[in-house]
């Protein structure tokens, strides 16, 4: 997608019908230029009708990021953080661990409104259009050193659960190690990659993918079952506001784990585990397999499972945790 066609897509944004005349006036460009732009829409799964005599508008309105409303929402919070909005990127990911390589503050973060290469664990493709979803990294900074930070996954999916629970949203669970469920379908997912020496200091850039409104095409191409935030609140969602707060309970879980690790935070992260006292099978990264039940996890975040010789101790790693069949 180019400047000009999310350059149209803001035109549209609302939902109105604007002619192909009114937005090459508005941009300064032919209503060639429009029409081409308009095209490149179609390719990233935006449903565009067009009327003889009205023009052209979005099946549906779309919130789009604004440093202002951002802004704004996080009020005296806003400080803390250094927000950079792109139209689109790679992996937003990959870009911060590049900022954060060069000396980035924590605090930093990227959000697109479209990646083109984004990033999910276990090196999943993240599917998304423009404004279907909210992806953006995070970084923040530590003073112990990387292999300390076990559990911090999870932490994060504590700060994600608090903030989705300020908004309204009911009944979310959690997935061992960084899954955001809501009735079974996928909602959410955070994927952390990390920098630093041994003993510290550390950067962890914090990736996470909320799904906000996905159309039918987007969900024809994603491999599991999944939610969206419109499906649970039966309504349109500020995805400004909802990344303010975001931010808000990131950086206070984050603060609370960085003094005291994950250890806090395990009753809360167990009240939404979904697969509490359930028989699940772990595919490990040799392609074997451990059935058992689930038993939560310790205070490092490590999943517990109870198996028939004994409980196993299983660190998040390049693992895939599911049900048993017929569980």
């Amino acid at each position: 997608m180019t400047p000009l066609t999310f350059q149209t897509l803001r035109l549209l944004a609302d939902g109105e019908f604007r002619s192909g005349e009114e937005m090459a006036r508005t941009l300064g460009v032919t209503r060639a230029s429009v029409w081409n732009a308009l095209h490149g829409l179609d390719g990233a799964g935006l449903e565009i009708f067009k009327v003889r005599g009205r023009g052209y508008r979005l099946s549906k309105p779309l919130c789009c990021l604004e440093q202002g409303a951002i802004e704004r929402a996080l009020a005296a919070r806003a400080q803390d953080f250094k927000i950079e909005l792109l139209d689109v990127a790679t992996s937003t990911n990959t870009l911060l661990m590049e900022r954060a390589a060069a000396g980035a503050a924590s605090g930093s973060m990227i959000a697109a409104e479209w990646q083109t290469g984004g990033r999910g664990r276990r090196g999943r493709v993240w599917h998304a259009t423009p404004g279907a979803a909210l992806t953006f990294s995070l970084l923040w900074r530590f003073q112990q050193g990387a292999g300390t930070l076990s559990g911090l996954s999870l932490a994060v999916g504590v700060a994600l659960t608090r903030a989705l629970s300020r908004l309204g949203i009911t009944g979310i669970g959690l997935k061992w190690p960084n899954d955001v469920i809501w009735q079974g379908c996928k909602l959410a997912g955070v994927l952390i990659e990390l920098q630093g020496e041994a003993n510290g200091p550390s950067a962890a850039v914090i990736g996470v993918g909320i799904n906000c409104c996905l159309p039918d095409a987007l969900r024809d191409r994603i491999d599991q079952p999944v939610a969206d935030l419109a499906q649970i609140a039966g309504s349109g969602v500020d995805r400004n506001r909802l990344l303010a707060i975001l931010l808000i309970e990131l950086a206070a879980t984050l603060g609370e784990f960085a003094r005291s690790g994950f250890a806090p935070l395990r009753a809360e992260w167990q009240t939404r585990h979904v697969y509490q006292n359930k028989p699940v099978r772990l595919t490990l990264p040799e392609a074997g397999t451990l059935d058992g039940v689930a038993q939560g996890v310790d205070d490092n975040g490590a999943m517990l499972i109870e198996t028939a010789n004994g409980l196993r101790r299983v660190h998040s790693g390049d693992v895939s945790l599911r049900l048993q069949r017929g569980a």
